[in-house]
């Protein structure tokens, strides 16, 4: 059955807070949080980033969301794009889609060529490791679904005026490759699920309950992030009159100003 809204929300609310005592850690220490969001079309990326971020503070925790590089970046080492987008001390970067795209859309897509893929391949696992040695904490989800609910999902996107922006005709291509994607993801799971930057798979075809277990692993794969929060000196202020110049609007229906 799935996860409804409000026990959702209940349940949600403590790793929240969780998340929050997570990155005043970091800022403390200095911390640098890579979290990849990996899956296909419609699995659930953007909620899932959308529940980790929603109370922390935008400055310290940042999504990356990368298009179709462009003409320079084509000319450029592929890794370089996403390098410029790595934390520095005390930052949490999110990875909505990452520089596993080559593995991925690339790939099924023809974007790329088959020794394009390979040597990616090859050099994710030195990559990767040289960021963990680096200190940066890497964490990398792949956010897994059926085909039926990803077909449900694609038909919503096409019906919410919302929700149609998502959808784009590499998404709606992508339809008649589910089995080539498959193949894909486990040649990509295959070559880069290392000791040093593992893959943890999610189920996400109940969205709610997907977040709730991504969240609470996370946080699990951390070391100790209690730090009490700096004590703030919040002195009581006397009230000043308003000046006599003030104009207070009168608010629309039986709604008390309170001052």
């Amino acid at each position: 059955m799935a996860l409804k809204g409000k026990e959702y929300r209940r349940l949600l609310e403590p790793l929240t807070e969780e998340l929050v005592g997570m990155a005043r850690w970091a800022r403390t220490t200095g911390a640098r949080i890579v979290v990849l969001f990996e899956g296909r079309d419609t699995a659930g990326k953007g909620g899932a980033i959308t529940a980790v971020r929603d109370k922390l503070n935008p400055r310290q925790c940042r999504t990356v969301a990368l298009g179709k590089p462009t003409d320079d970046e084509r000319g450029q080492w592929y890794f370089q794009r996403y390098v410029a987008h790595l934390p520095t001390a005390g930052e949490i970067v999110l990875f909505d889609r990452s520089w596993y795209n080559r593995a991925g859309v690339e790939k099924v897509m023809g974007f790329a060529e088959e020794d394009q893929v390979e040597l990616f391949l090859d050099q994710v696992p030195v990559f990767e490791r040289m960021l963990v040695e680096d200190g940066i904490l890497l964490f990398k989800y792949w956010l897994t679904t059926d085909q039926e609910n990803q077909e449900e999902r694609l038909k919503e996107r096409l019906d919410d005026p919302l929700k149609r922006w998502k959808l784009s005709p590499i998404d709606l291509a992508a339809r008649e490759k589910y089995d080539a994607y498959t193949e894909a993801r486990e040649a990509m799971l295959a070559a880069t699920n290392t000791p040093s930057a593992p893959w943890t798979l999610v189920d996400f075809n109940d969205q709610k309950r997907g977040r709730l277990t991504l969240i609470r692993n996370l946080l699990d794969r951390l070391p100790d992030t209690h730090v009490e929060p700096a004590e703030i000196d919040f002195p009581e202020l006397g009230r000043e009159p308003k000046p006599e110049s003030y104009s207070v609007m009168k608010p629309i229906g039986n709604y008390p100003i309170e001052d």
